[in-house]
């Protein structure tokens, strides 16, 4: 979770505390070869100064995904807002003269707004009025993910010597081998291990979709080249217990050119409208960034007249940003399955995914405050985003956008060219 996302918890102290006290916040950082070959030596997760921060804060924590849904549903009950449960949407609509859109459940409730955000991850069911489906498309990949206790590691001392702290602090290590990548870290009293791999068959686009040790250790020996993944991570994977490891599918799609409905009732945001690979770091920021930045812009506009401008200022402020990190995620995706070592070993940023400052020191509510009115002007005037100079670019500076799709990257990496991801600074 990077800081762009996580700024907005000084508005929300109580939950702040709770998302420090799930979170890695004081790790080192470790790559290593495949082969358990360490590459440079640990180093502290880079620490920077952003405006309206304390001093020490990193660009982003580790967290795990069940403990942030946790912390999220904890404090909307405290502050009163209900949740309901085992209500499956299967529908939305929207009446455009009564200024309302709605949503559908499996057991024929309809539940009506004045906005309905669309947050049910890919293939959401208000595609249909959104704008269409976003055909999903196989990457050939797929990654193992797993977590469990450390105690597990008790019965065999020899694994559980090699996860060890430094100076006290947890070790996140990245492993790079020929085209795949793992990491391994711990989180208080959690070993997480994943590992990205190619698409077996048994994999699916869902967390239910387990597989068991001994099949992955059966792929895992099946790595490219004669050099095999380090023993101590193989032993790692065998001492993981049943049922605890999620085979999980990666599809990716195209960027979602449309994320609202023609009335602006209905909005869609994270996954539902941006879908991340792992490699981009990005997923789950960009997701709550989405949240703080609706929030805000429905805020400014003031009154349900206005729901349809504030959702059209969203989507303008939003798209450009996203679909960039969208792309650089494909540039991670070549840098960690791919190392050249040689290069690495003078520059070792050659060996670690993009975390660009374009990304961690934004602040979506400050943005929204800044820019909605200069949007609202660029809309009426038909004037896209990155050629609004009224406007302070949420996106690589310099950066003009063209539409790409999954099949040129495809194509380009077929044919061995690099992902080129266009003009401006991504740094």
């Amino acid at each position: 979770m990077g800081l762009s996302a996580t700024r907005f918890f000084k508005h929300w102290p109580k939950l702040k505390e709770a998302y420090d006290s799930i979170s890695l916040n004081d790790a080192w950082f470790e790559i290593r070869k495949h082969t358990g070959e360490a590459m440079m030596p640990a180093m502290p997760v880079t620490s920077i100064d952003a405006p309206g921060l304390e001093k020490g804060i990193p660009p982003g924590t580790f967290q795990m995904r069940p403990l942030v849904y946790k912390l999220l549903v904890n404090e909307a009950e405290r502050i009163g807002i209900n949740t309901v449960y085992n209500a499956r949407v299967v529908d939305y609509f929207e009446d455009e003269g009564e200024g309302k859109a709605g949503a559908i459940t499996e057991d024929g409730t309809r539940y009506t707004a004045d906005v309905v955000i669309a947050a049910d991850g890919v293939g959401s069911k208000s595609q249909k009025i959104v704008g269409g489906q976003v055909r999903a498309q196989a990457t050939g990949r797929a990654m193992w993910r797993a977590a469990f206790p450390r105690k597990v590691l008790d019965e065999h001392p020899e694994v559980r010597d090699f996860i060890p702290l430094k100076d006290g602090k947890p070790i996140v290590r990245t492993w790079l081998g020929p085209s795949t990548y793992a990491i391994t870290f711990t989180l208080k009293d959690l070993i997480v291990w994943t590992i990205n791999h190619d698409a077996t068959g048994s994999e699916s686009e869902s967390w239910n979709a387990t597989i068991e040790a001994d099949e992955v250790v059966k792929e895992m020996d099946k790595i490219i080249g004669p050099l095999k993944w380090s023993p101590m991570l193989r032993e790692l994977v065998k001492c993981t217990p049943p049922k605890s490891i999620v085979n999980f599918e990666l599809l990716w799609r195209d960027p979602q050119p449309t994320w609202s409905s023609s009335t602006g009732r209905i909005v869609q945001i994270g996954d539902a409208a941006h879908s991340y690979l792992p490699a981009s770091a990005n997923g789950a920021t960009q997701a709550i960034e989405d949240a703080i930045h609706l929030a805000s812009c429905l805020q400014i506009g003031g009154s349900k007249e206005r729901v349809a401008q504030s959702i059209d200022v969203h989507c303008y402020l939003r798209f450009i940003r996203n679909a960039c990190a969208q792309k650089m995620g494909f540039a991670n995706v070549e840098l960690m399955q791919n190392t050249k070592w040689d290069e690495a070993k003078i520059d070792p940023r050659r060996a670690r995914p993009r975390l660009a400052k374009w990304i961690y020191f934004h602040d979506p509510e400050a943005y929204a405050y800044e820019n909605y009115e200069k949007a609202v002007s660029g809309i009426k005037q038909g004037i896209p985003q990155d050629e609004n100079l009224e406007i302070e670019p949420n996106f690589p500076k310099g950066y003009r956008y063209e539409a790409w799709s999954i099949e040129d990257i495809f194509e380009d990496a077929k044919n061995g060219k690099l992902v080129v991801l266009g003009s401006g600074d991504w740094n």
